[in-house]
């Protein structure tokens, strides 16, 4: 009699057919609405709730319970402020669900996660990894950042973190104000923000080697270098604060690899404007952290605070610049956006031609052995509704 015992291989695979068909079916909205019904009911297998009702009280406890495995999980959180750092470091899909009646917009998010930590102002170990309010990386090796033009060496033998990491409608913050205070931190690992608010002053954003993020709609304020890393980050239809006008909104440190890459920060289809008191004409688009930088801005509205030659040198006379970095403009328009006076900063105006590769994520983003198309991970329809959704 043969055995009806199914291959490991078949059954893993079964098993997450079974789960991509049922969270297809899990509208993402209500589940975000479920305040007043039993959320289990509506929300996608495997959701673990926090706060006020829910079984966990910090969104940390909720994050451990979960086992370190490729099953997908969603964390439900509750309307409050949470004031704590969470650590993401577990490889499969992980959905953070921040409880809202309006899930299209960041302006109405109840979900507030608030760290204060500024490097150098007494927080342990020495590295801006310390400060970040929430890390996605395998492991502390992977997230830390690191000095000099090269960041920290990071092991050849770290695994891939989270493959699929998404935060949905989350308030994310970083009160610390005396030296760069991470609100988020990437490396090792795909994640995607939608709808949500990322805040901080210095350092806001940070995507480390290896990583790749994506900020569809909502914001990211900063007012220093608050777009920096390794990695590539892509921010689409956003809203971009200038809290203040140090150094540049981009400071990308470029990395050399046995293939060409095209790790850098882009920012599409989106507004750059001044939050606040901002001066006009004294902000910068961007200046390299080192001679690799790559950052393209593109379709997007400038205020009137930005600089009349858009990017500017690193400072002095190290300005970290060479025949390799790429500090770029596209189609953008606004009272910030003046072509004459760009002839004068170390930046370029890019033609249709020279846009083209890098016009579509598919385009930018990258596995770990250099080839493109790594967009699995990227909900194409945050505005849909649907759990799940990948294409």
């Amino acid at each position: 009699m043969k055995s009806l015992l199914l291959p490991c291989w078949l059954l893993s695979a079964t098993l997450f057919l079974v789960f991509a068909v049922l969270t297809s079916a899990v509208d993402r909205a209500s589940c975000q609405k479920s305040s007043k019904e039993d959320p289990i009911k509506v929300c996608p297998p495997n959701t673990v709730i926090v706060g006020r009702t829910g079984k966990f009280q910090t969104i940390q406890s909720a994050v451990q319970s979960i086992p370190k495995d490729n099953t997908p999980y969603t964390i439900l959180i509750q309307p409050g402020t949470y004031r704590e750092q969470v650590n993401i470091t577990r490889p499969g899909p992980l959905t953070l669900l921040g409880s809202t009646s309006n899930p299209n917009t960041h302006t109405s998010n109840t979900v507030t996660i608030i760290w204060k930590a500024s490097e150098g102002s007494g927080g342990k170990g020495g590295d801006n990894a310390f400060t970040s309010t929430l890390t996605v990386a395998p492991n502390l090796d992977a997230a830390l950042t690191g000095a000099g033009p090269t960041g920290h060496a990071v092991s050849k033998a770290t695994p891939f973190g989270n493959t699929d990491f998404r935060a949905y409608n989350i308030n994310f913050s970083n009160e610390g104000h005396s030296g760069p205070s991470l609100a988020v931190s990437i490396s090792y690992a795909n994640a995607g923000f939608y709808f949500c608010s990322t805040k901080s002053f210095q350092d806001t954003v940070y995507v480390g080697k290896i990583g790749s993020a994506l900020f569809h709609g909502g914001e990211v304020a900063g007012e220093t270098d608050f777009f920096y890393g390794f990695g590539t980050a892509w921010v689409q239809s956003a809203i971009v604060s200038l809290r203040g006008c140090g150094g540049g909104i981009t400071a990308w440190k470029g990395t050399e690899t046995t293939f060409p890459n095209k790790y850098g920060v882009y920012v599409h289809d989106s507004q750059v404007k001044k939050a606040g008191s901002v001066k006009s004409g004294g902000c910068a688009l961007g200046r390299p952290w080192n001679a690799l930088h790559r950052s393209i801005f593109a379709k997007t509205h400038l205020d009137d605070s930005i600089r009349t030659e858009g990017y500017i040198k690193w400072s002095g006379n190290d300005g970290h610049i060479s025949g390799k970095t790429f500090m770029a403009e596209y189609a953008n328009t606004g009272p910030g956006f003046n072509k004459a006076g760009r002839s004068k900063g170390p930046g370029k105006v890019l033609s249709d031609a020279e846009y083209e590769p890098y016009s579509t994520m598919e385009k930018v983003f990258q596995f770990m052995n250099g080839t493109y198309g790594n967009v699995r991970w990227i909900d194409r329809n945050p505005g849909g509704f649907v759990a799940g959704d990948t294409e």
